[in-house]
């Protein structure tokens, strides 16, 4: 019991961090937009987006490793025995400083092609290669010098982590919309962007110090111990596959467009993307925080308990999905007219395509979680479907339809990979039982949410009659209406006819007391 209370207190206390910095990033992410759209370019927004995008891939070196560390970190940190996370941190920093290495050869590598990459910009190539050997700095410090922060989340202490990066990311864009107000120089805003990378990266390890003064990690002893941890290589090899196909749908989509369409349609569409990523940040506040509490719980090994809680978070994730994508859906057109102006806006049918991506990438968590928790990596065939299938629908649809085609691509990779067969990859191997079950409940869970939705279409828009582009005032007033109207109808189906959401919903308010 004991332990049950501190997972959930370390989770709620996550969740706490996250959400007050959710939304000290969130209204400065609008203004800061705003000033780097006026002052440096579309085209310099897209470049950087696309240049990061780019160096997302190099990190494929990495995918796998960091989280195979947290599966195996649950057992000792279950049992507070020190020594043995000593060794799995010195493994970890081994195993890091190699992969350092790789990235930087591969990013001087990539540098080569960078005047093939963008042959017809307005920018000189000086300031190309800039920013890209900045950003490749800031990513290195990570595999250099930052590699302890994993034990951090796997002992479910991420606030840590989440308190010192944002604060150094919010001073950080300050500066930077100050330099870009004032100057307009490329130049300084990617300085000011590597500066603060090597900041918090002496914070955060001072920190780490300070939470955990017994760990003595040695990146030279993890030579040596490696062998002693054959798990680490086993679940980091099925992670590595299980991962790629997550960088692929996310860190191709802009390069894909810049490709199909242009630089602008990439700062376009990473418009809307920078409110759905706040959104998407706002959700995993509340539930990713139970991650490594997850883990623990399926370590204990009572089935019950497990299920219970597996319905429990699967009821919070359908709701909240449901409220986000039908305010996205409602409301970001007109709030991008009053944030950037009538020309941002992209067609509708990109809208639909969004908001039917976020749904199925909300929901999606909650198998994951607990496949994770499982450590069921295994089937690595799947990631290696999905980025076939987000590619080639991607490639084919994008020469066609353009940003819509490209779009498309991630939708049917997810829709068959992860809809369909995760779940049954989850019952069949982790519950060992049948998956109908779970596809009765996704049933049920589409049609109480969706229920509300169509009511609201039919009855209450018409008789508002209000435009919600004309002033953030009407915004404001169409907002405080749809939203808690469609909130409280979404919630009062799911508590009647879902168990799940009845625990949640219980479970909830017995902490607030």
């Amino acid at each position: 019991m004991p332990q049950q209370e501190s997972r959930v207190k370390k989770s709620l206390l996550n969740a706490r961090v996250n959400l007050i910095f959710y939304f000290l990033t969130l209204i400065l992410s609008f203004f800061s937009r705003k000033i780097f759209l006026d002052t440096l370019g579309a085209d310099f927004v897209g470049l950087t987006g696309t240049l990061q995008n780019l160096l997302g891939f190099l990190n494929l070196a990495e995918l796998g490793i960091g989280s195979a560390i947290g599966y195996v970190l649950y057992k000792p940190l279950f049992e507070h025995d020190e020594e043995k996370i000593n060794e799995i941190i010195s493994v970890f920093g081994y195993l890091y400083r190699w992969i350092g290495f790789i990235i930087l050869g591969a990013g001087i590598v990539l540098a080569c092609f960078l005047p093939l990459i963008f042959p017809n910009t307005e920018f000189e190539m000086g300031v190309i290669f800039f920013a890209y050997f900045s950003f490749l700095a800031s990513s290195l410090i990570g595999y250099f010098a930052n590699y302890k922060q994993t034990l951090l989340g796997a002992d479910q202490k991420n606030y840590v982590v989440t308190a010192y990066f944002q604060t150094a990311n919010i001073i950080k864009v300050l500066i930077q919309m100050a330099s870009a107000y004032y100057t307009g120089s490329y130049y300084l805003w990617v300085i000011i962007e590597l500066t603060f990378g090597i900041i918090y990266s002496f914070i955060l390890n001072w920190k780490i110090n300070q939470v955990y003064p017994w760990l003595r990690s040695e990146v030279r002893q993890g030579k040596h111990l490696f062998k002693k941890y054959p798990e680490v290589m086993k679940y980091t090899k099925q992670l590595f596959i299980q991962k790629i196909s997550g960088i692929v749908q996310w860190q191709t989509t802009p390069f894909l467009i810049y490709t199909f369409v242009n630089l602008k349609i990439v700062a376009f569409y990473g418009n809307y993307t920078i409110i759905t990523d706040k959104l998407a940040v706002f959700v995993n506040t509340f539930l990713e925080s139970t991650g490594a509490g997850i883990g623990n719980l399926i370590a204990e090994g009572n089935k019950s308990k497990i299920k219970s809680v597996f319905w429990e978070l699967l009821s919070a994730r359908y709701f909240i999905a449901g409220i986000i994508c039908f305010s996205i859906y409602h409301l970001i057109d007109p709030f991008i007219v009053l944030w950037l102006g009538k020309e941002y806006i992209l067609d509708h049918i990109i809208l639909v395509l969004i908001v039917i991506s976020i749904f199925i990438s909300y929901t999606r968590g909650g198998v994951m979680q607990f496949l994770y928790g499982y450590g069921l990596f295994r089937d690595i065939w799947a990631p290696i479907a999905e980025i076939v299938l987000n590619l080639g629908t991607a490639i084919i649809c994008g020469k066609l339809y353009g940003l819509p085609g490209v779009l498309m691509g991630g939708i049917v990779s997810q829709i068959l990979i992860v809809g369909i067969w995760k779940p049954y990859f989850l019952y069949h191997c982790g519950f060992k039982e049948s998956v109908f079950y779970y596809w009765g409940n996704w049933v049920k869970y589409i049609v109480l949410i969706f229920i509300p939705w169509v009511m609201i279409e039919i009855i209450l828009i018409p008789i508002l009659d209000i435009e919600p582009s004309q002033s953030f005032v009407s915004w404001i007033f169409y907002t405080i209406i749809l939203v808690p109207i469609y909130t409280l109808s979404c919630l009062v189906l799911l508590y009647v006819f879902t168990p799940g959401m009845r625990k949640f919903v219980c479970r909830f308010i017995n902490k607030k007391k």
